[in-house]
């Protein structure tokens, strides 16, 4: 299964470091469930048949979407990369697709092609686009009623369903995005878990994406272990390997790694749902998929009139603030030399090495050995420097003192070359 003897090109490779590098991207979970502000399940969830949920398109004019402001805001909040959903599980196609009518384009009164716009946008600010595609299709009349499909009324239509011709259905869209769209960052796959069992074709599919543009990363959230031909492995509302979700494989490839995560219960925008993390855990988040050796992908669900809630642009600007000033111990960084710990993470770049205090309320902390001796120890916020004791068992940091509503206390370390001092 996959694309058997995958060999990555050199462009390929390089997205891969710079994905690393960027460390914070956002989700944009939209389309036109939105207009029954319930989530982005919600056709399942109410049990809504086709006919009836094909009307919602006929009302969805959000007027008030402006692609420059949502990569605004983006890029605000320090983030380096959007993945927008492209086509959810409704089967609605958010740009101008030609193998299909059930898009923005032929279907809406707003007639705007939402995917070309932030591709758009997104290389005038110089953030990196990627495109959420759902392998799982609620409308195709040709997609398997095993899955979640078959919950949905009135989705069988007269003709003999063939799965083969869905894939092709989807290979077709797919080369439509990764052909008139200019450079994307790559997809991002969602809904091959509905049919376990199936032959998803994934060889064929992975190919093309590949030749159309050798550079695009392909992520899959299948929830499994990964797959020839995938290029990033990601976790859905999880840090790696820690599976706290439940449907998450605890097997760690040697990809690079995302973390995928909402802003408060729900991807789409759901009206009831006000269970938004705060400023502290969302900065938290960030700070511990990094010391994950991990990417955080923090989605947003706009609303039915293209803007985005209140609760998360502030939130996002206050992470971009934070971001700031503690960006050196985040971008372009790997997970550290210690492994994740109740108090914090750590995470490094080169020699020195970023000591995250999340949760400690001692004057000191001892910490593991490292690699190499410290050199000097600092406050990354202040400069200030930071009194450490080096034993056989380790390094105690005198930590600062700091408020109770910091969000993280990070330490630099600068460690010795490795040239024998």
């Amino acid at each position: 299964m996959g694309q058997s003897g995958y060999t990555p090109s050199r462009e390929n490779l390089a997205a891969r470091q710079w994905f690393q590098d960027a460390k914070f991207g956002m989700f944009i979970h939209w389309g036109v469930y939105s207009r029954l502000a319930d989530g982005e399940w919600v056709q399942h969830s109410r049990k809504i048949p086709v006919d009836k949920y094909e009307w919602l398109a006929t009302t969805f004019n959000p007027a008030k979407f402006n692609a420059a402001d949502v990569v605004g805001l983006a890029k605000a909040a320090g983030m380096k990369y959007i993945t927008v959903t492209s086509k959810h599980h409704d089967g609605f196609a958010m740009f101008d697709s030609k193998v299909s009518d059930w898009d923005v384009m032929d279907r809406t009164p707003f007639r705007r092609d939402v995917i070309r716009e932030l591709a758009e946008e997104c290389r005038r600010q110089g953030l990196t686009l990627f495109v959420y595609y759902s392998q799982l299709d609620w409308h195709h009349p040709d997609y398997p009623s095993q899955g979640t499909a078959g919950q949905i009324p009135g989705r069988q239509r007269p003709g003999n369903p063939s799965f083969p011709r869905y894939l092709d259905y989807m290979d077709g869209q797919l080369r439509e995005l990764f052909s008139g769209y200019g450079p994307l960052g790559g997809v991002w796959f969602d809904g091959m878990w509905d049919l376990k069992d199936a032959d998803w074709r994934l060889g064929q599919t992975y190919n093309l994406i590949h030749e159309l543009q050798p550079k695009a990363l392909i992520i899959s959230n299948h929830h499994l272990a990964p797959i020839p031909g995938e290029d990033v492995q990601t976790f859905e509302q999880d840090l790696p390997g820690n599976n706290s979700a439940g449907f998450n494989t605890t097997t760690i490839g040697n990809l690079p790694l995302e973390s995928s995560a909402t802003m408060n219960g729900s991807w789409g925008f759901n009206i009831s749902d006000t269970s938004f993390k705060s400023t502290t855990e969302l900065i938290r988040l960030l700070v511990k998929a990094a010391g994950n050796n991990s990417n955080l992908l923090l989605n947003i669900g706009p609303m039915p009139t293209g803007e985005v809630q209140s609760e998360a642009a502030t939130r996002l600007h206050a992470m971009g603030v934070w971001l700031q000033t503690f960006a050196p111990s985040i971008y372009g960084t790997r997970g550290g030399p210690i492994t994740p710990r109740a108090w914090g993470v750590t995470t490094q770049r080169g020699n020195l090495v970023y000591v995250h205090v999340l949760d400690w309320n001692d004057p000191s902390l001892a910490i593991p050995t490292l690699p190499r001796r410290v050199q000097s120890a600092r406050v990354l916020k202040t400069g200030d420097p930071v009194h450490f004791t080096e034993t056989p068992a380790g390094v105690v940091l005198l930590l600062p003192r700091h408020g109770t509503d910091d969000a993280d206390v990070v330490v630099e370390l600068t460690l010795a070359d490795g040239t024998g001092e």
